[in-house]
């Protein structure tokens, strides 16, 4: 069965909601989540330009699915970046034997407060496209295909802006 996007690619959408909920929610283990991400989906099934699908059901079942296990991972990495942060910060990762005074030095603060004033200024500094890219993929923690989706532009469109800001960001700090 050959659809064409225009109409047949959403017809199939319509058709199979209900089951494309309940593979997301089970996925997701939300149905906040769940619902968000059918919205997504109801987004890229009307903003890609018309193709011919051949299977449509098993078309949209996977884009489900591809979408689910992005934000499975983009949680596990937020989780675990913050289980890091939680577990330094109140030295729970060394045991009572190890633990030593991790007070830093009055210059080491300065130091510390100066990069954080270049990386902010840099930050700032950035081409729009580049600076709204980086604050959802680094400081949201969102994925390349989250980003992509919310910005209307590619996986590789977001990796070159990330690319750029890195580079800039890098000779700020090296200046």
């Amino acid at each position: 069965m050959i659809q064409s996007h225009d109409d047949g690619l959403s017809k199939v959408y319509h058709i199979h909601r209900p089951a494309l909920l309940r593979l997301l929610a089970a996925r997701t283990g939300t149905q906040g989540d769940a619902e968000d991400l059918l919205q997504e989906l109801w987004i890229k099934v009307q903003c890609n330009p018309p193709v011919v699908v051949e299977h449509a059901r098993a078309y949209l079942f996977r884009m489900a699915h591809n979408l689910a296990t992005d934000r499975l991972r983009t949680r596990q990495r937020r989780m675990t970046r913050e289980r890091r942060w939680s577990d330094e910060a109140t030295d729970f990762a060394t045991s009572i034997d190890e633990q030593t005074d991790r007070a830093k030095s009055a210059e080491q603060i300065l130091l510390d407060r100066e990069e954080v004033a270049i990386l902010a200024s840099a930050i700032a500094n950035l081409p729009e496209g580049s600076r709204r890219v980086f604050h959802m993929h680094k400081i949201e923690g969102s994925s390349h295909a989250e980003v992509a989706s919310r910005l209307g532009i590619t996986r590789s469109g977001v990796e070159k802006h990330i690319a750029a800001a890195m580079k800039n960001l890098k000779r700020a700090l090296l200046d």
